[in-house]
């Protein structure tokens, strides 16, 4: 009976891993549909090759996950979803990076860009600000702080708001150049008086 299951489990482990395909024939055949979804000659966005690739990316990652390339598909899965406008699977794939890859150097992207994702594509601010917040806190000398913090300063504003603002910081940074420049000259005269 013991040799039975023995042999069970042997012939069902050969079975299951004849199933999947091997390590470099995924990635060969993600190299392949990233050519024909990014060559010169693609004249538009193939949805179906974005989510093909999509799901060729998650699979690896999958039955990868300590694979050297498993991080770079999965960044990539995350951000073909947020280009492709799909802000649920954008967030999936950007938090599950975070969460399997948190020292990878991508992982301060991926909390960034988590942010964008609920501003832009999911009109979900609270969440944005958060994201965003959290980016600012946990990665304070990255170089996109300042961008971070521009888009927490302007969640929800329209474009015009925006411009009325920026004009308004310019007139006022112009009217206190000209009160500096001639409390400066006033200086000026006074000490050349004395």
């Amino acid at each position: 009976m013991r040799r039975i299951a023995i042999l069970f489990i042997v012939v069902l482990a050969l079975s299951l891993a004849g199933c999947s395909p091997s390590r470099d024939k995924s990635a060969e055949n993600i190299k392949k549909l990233e050519t024909a979804l990014y060559s010169p000659q693609a004249t538009s966005f193939s949805k179906v090759k974005a989510d093909s690739l999509m799901n060729l990316y998650d699979g690896f990652v999958k039955a990868f996950p300590d694979d050297s390339l498993a991080p770079a598909f999965l960044f990539k899965s995350a951000n073909l979803a947020m280009n492709a406008g799909d802000g649920k699977g954008a967030i999936t794939r950007f938090d599950q990076f975070i969460q399997a890859y948190p020292a990878n150097q991508k992982a301060a992207l991926c909390l960034f860009f988590k942010g964008y994702v609920y501003e832009n594509l999911m009109r979900d601010l609270v969440k944005a600000k958060e994201a965003y917040l959290s980016f600012i806190e946990k990665f304070p000398d990255h170089e996109l702080v300042k961008d971070a913090r521009m888009s927490v300063q302007n969640l929800g504003k329209t474009p015009e708001q925006m411009i009325r603002e920026f004009e308004a910081m310019r007139k006022y940074d112009s009217v206190r150049k000209a009160d500096s420049l001639a409390n400066l000259s006033k200086s000026m005269k006074r000490k050349g008086k004395s």
